[in-house]
């Protein structure tokens, strides 16, 4: 399976965002799936791709052209995939992915989450989109979802599109149901 992972590539976060997110890439590569992320050699970006690549995992990088021009590619990439910007970066991961998993990150991580939600939502796609909820980190989102359902703003329960995980056991079961 190929896993798209969604995250943040700023480093100055809690150190048991990165410890878990080795975890996650050594994980992935113990199970024979590959790693689909955005190429940066910064943050929780060069944590997931260091730990597929060291346990033995396929590392795919999808790389604007500004990140390649400035010399920030990841050294854990095994494939890498230009592209010309953001746009092109999501529709390629949207398109190459199984699966998407979002662990910690900012504005670029919730843009990579409802693009490929609202793919999902309007027919392009029926990949599952996962929150890896790491020390609660998706608590206020979880938490503005719900009171959008609430309110009528979702034409469908959320999460029939979106699933909330805490674990890798959880995420283990959700990929073999």
């Amino acid at each position: 399976m190929k896993i798209c992972i969604f995250c943040s590539a700023n480093k100055d976060i809690d150190p048991d965002f990165f410890t878990l997110t080795e975890e996650l890439g050594r994980w992935a590569a113990k199970h024979h799936h590959s790693i689909i992320f955005g190429g940066v050699n910064q943050g929780l970006m060069e944590c997931v791709a260091k730990g597929a690549h060291e346990a033995g995992g396929q590392t795919i990088g999808i790389i604007p052209r500004v990140v390649e021009q400035s010399g920030r590619i990841s050294d854990f990439v095994d494939v890498e995939i230009l592209c010309d910007n953001l746009n092109d970066r999501k529709q390629l991961m949207e398109d190459k992915a199984d699966v998407f998993i979002a662990l910690p990150g900012g504005i670029g991580t919730l843009d990579e989450i409802f693009t490929v939600v609202a793919s999902a939502t309007i027919g392009y796609h029926d990949k599952k989109v996962i929150l890896y909820n790491m020390k609660g980190c998706w608590d206020s989102l979880i938490a503005l979802l719900d009171d959008l359902q609430t309110r009528g703003f979702t034409r469908k329960k959320w999460e029939d599109r979106i699933r909330i995980v805490h674990s890798l056991e959880e995420i283990d079961q959700l990929l073999n149901n």
